[in-house]
Formats: C-alpha cells, structure tokens, sequence
C-alpha cells in the first residue's frame, strides 16, 4: 500500500503494538499520547489467547514471563478472612496449555512500547482536536502541536476515544454500560500479604481484591455496582477516593486499611465498566483499534489481549494490501469481528457473577467455584472462554528486537 505516514492515537497496548507491527512492513507510525507520560497504573490482567501468539511473534513471552506471576489460587473470603470460595489457578494453565500469564496492565504496556520507542515518533502530552479527511490523506489539527498530513488515523485510545467522537460520533451512540465501576491502585508495604494468592472479598454489589506483588508492592482493585455511570472527571483522583470511601467505608473485611492505603496513593486507575458496539469499524482513511472501537470491558478478561490481535490483523492487513483503504479495513473487520462479538456477549453472561448484586447469587457464586476443583466441572464452565476461535494469518513479518 502507498500509504504510509500513519497516527496513532494511544500509547496504552493496541497503539504501541500497531505501530510495532507497522515498522515491520515499511510505514511511518506517529503515535500521540494524551498523558504526559506512558502510563503504568492499572489493575492485574490474565493473558492468553490470540495476544499470547502476538507476543510470542514479537519475542515478548521470555520478558513476559519474567515480569509476570504464576497466580497459584483465586481466594474467596469472608469478613473475617475465613475462604468462603475460589479455586486453584492450575486450571487456567492447564486449559491454555501453559500458555497463560498475570501480569500488571501497566507492565505489559511498558514492555511493549520499549519495542518501538527508540524507532517510532511518540508525542506525549497531546491530542487529536480536529481531524480533516480529504482524497489525499488526513489533516490533523492537535491541541499542542502543528498540524500535519497523514495517509491513515488509527483510533487505539480506549474507551473514551477522542478519534471516535470526531469521526463517528458521541460516545453514547455506541457505549453500552454494564452497571459496574471499577477503581485500582498500588502500595509499597502493605500486610498482611498472601504470595501469589489472588484474595478477594465481597458482598451484594461490591468486591474488593488484593494481590501482592514483587518489591513488596500490592495491588488492590475495587469493582462496585451502579445503576447509572459515575459522572467523575477521570483526572480527579481526590473525588475518586472520596467515592471509594463513601461505597467500601462500611464493608467490612480488610476496607478500612486498604482505603487509608489508597488515601496515601497519587495514581489511580477509575473507570466505568462498558463495552463498545459499531456497525463499522472504519470510515474512509480512519479507522478504530483496542477498545475504542470494541472494547469487551474488564469482565471478559481479555481486552489487552485482543487489543494485540486486533492490531497484528490490522497491521497485517496494511501492509499487504493490493487495494483501496476501505477494502483493507473491511478484511481486518472481517477476520476479527467474530471473535469480539464471542467475548463480548460471553462479558455480559459474565458479568452478574463477578460482582453478585444479592447476598443468594454471592453464595452460589462462591460454592460454584469450589467445585472448579474438579476438572472437568472447570473445563465444562471456563473452558470455552479461554478458547480464541481465530487464527491468526501469517502476514511474514519477521520478529525485530526493539
């Protein structure tokens, strides 16, 4: 394809991968940040899938490994500490074959930009405020910068998309919000601490998790149920905490020190629980990446892991085209869409176990994942979610060391 001067708005996981990708077939990515920095907070991921054969093309499992945690149990406990539910993590393992790892969001982001960083333009610190598609490339007006030409505008900037809302319209056109908010941070020092032990509390509509971490850093994470979103300025992490207080003051367990540990705490991850669903993934030269154009949400467990597959199959599709631009981002819709309407609906299924709203759904939920022990009970219910039905096209881009 002639194309190849190409913006990429994100630098989470899909821009920097993309633009991996990209470099591989000869273009020109430009990735522009809204953040003054990469961004390294977040909440723990599972990995597998579709993203684990991105990473393995790209030389990323070894760094990957090493970074990562072999979580040894998911514990369910009550007010008291006592285990009330859970189930070995083996069984992840042992349905992904070994290919399955947990890792920090903000670690695999980091370990994927160092493979671009030292060869691909980042401007951090700004944004897309105009975008201007003519028949010779897109004109991009930034809030900082000067404006630039470019042949091709990807939209990897999550959630919120900004290069969504320009070219597709408002977020609540395609924004489809599961009930739930979800919140994490990190802490040096915290006890008591439970090694590669996932432990999370709960009751009716509310779960708060704790995992602890290298360096003697732990990971919190806090999922609640709300009948509407938060109206919350994502930058404003005093209200956020005051609204973590006023939901989890009263729960019980281990909330009060955890919540004085969070008061201590200047990164905070806070955002509301939704999926993306388009007709279309692209218009004319733009089109969308990651979660800004299907984002699954945190219940399906996968999104930086089809965030990768997404943005292989994209990159793939880009630097093998013989033809129009609409044509290729037709194919890559094509090849992936299948896969994100599984994980999506297979999220919303989901989604009424991972926080039980009532005190009987939490205890079914609880004795369900004691029988998790047996594994063909395990492989009957969590088998097919760990099954990506897509296999990924060899486009023959050799792996390159960052």
């Amino acid at each position: 394809m002639q194309a190849k001067a190409v913006l990429i708005s994100g630098a989470g996981i899909a821009g920097p991968t993309l633009a991996y990708w990209l470099m591989q077939g000869g273009f020109e990515p430009t990735l522009v940040e809204h953040a003054s920095k990469l961004r390294t907070s977040g909440y723990i991921i599972d990995f597998w899938g579709s993203g684990y054969d991105v990473a393995e093309r790209m030389g990323l499992v070894p760094e990957l490994r090493r970074e990562g945690y072999d979580v040894s149990e998911l514990r369910l406990v009550d007010a008291q500490g006592r285990r009330v539910g859970g189930f070995g993590a083996n069984v992840f393992r042992e349905l992904t074959d070994g290919r399955y790892v947990s890792l920090p969001r903000g670690d695999l982001a980091k370990l994927v930009y160092r493979r671009i960083e030292r060869g691909c333009e980042t401007i951090f610190g700004d944004s897309i405020k105009e975008i201007d598609a003519r028949p010779d490339g897109v004109h991009v007006t930034f809030d900082k910068a000067a404006d630039r030409r470019f042949d091709l505008v990807i939209g990897a900037d999550g959630l919120r998309s900004q290069v969504r809302r320009l070219a597709f319209g408002a977020d609540e056109n395609f924004e489809k919000y599961l009930g739930y908010t979800v919140a994490a941070f990190e802490a040096h020092g915290y006890r008591p601490r439970d090694e590669l032990v996932y432990v999370s509390y709960s009751v009716p509509g509310k779960q708060v998790a704790r995992f602890a971490m290298r360096e003697d850093r732990t990971m919190f994470m806090f999922v609640f149920a709300s009948d509407a979103p938060l109206d919350i300025d994502p930058h404003d992490i005093e209200a956020q905490k005051k609204v973590l207080h006023a939901t989890f003051g009263n729960t019980g367990w281990e909330c009060p020190q955890i919540l004085a540990t969070l008061d201590r705490c200047d990164d905070v991850y806070f955002d509301r629980v939704s999926q993306i669903h388009m007709d279309r993934w692209s218009k004319g030269r733009v089109a969308l990446l990651g979660d800004a154009a299907y984002c699954v949400s945190l219940l399906a467990g996968q999104g930086s892991a089809l965030a990768m597959a997404g943005a292989y199959i994209l990159a793939g599709e880009l630097t093998q085209a013989r033809d129009d631009v609409a044509t290729t981002f037709h194919r890559y819709e094509t090849l992936l869409r299948p896969l994100i309407a599984t994980k999506q609906k297979a999220a919303e299924q989901f989604a009424g176990s991972f926080a039980p709203r009532t005190k009987l759904a939490l205890l079914l939920r609880n004795q369900i994942t004691k029988s998790f022990a047996i594994p063909f009970v395990a492989k009957f219910a969590i088998g097919n979610s760990l099954v990506d039905r897509i296999e990924l096209p060899d486009y023959g881009a050799e792996e390159v060391a960052g």
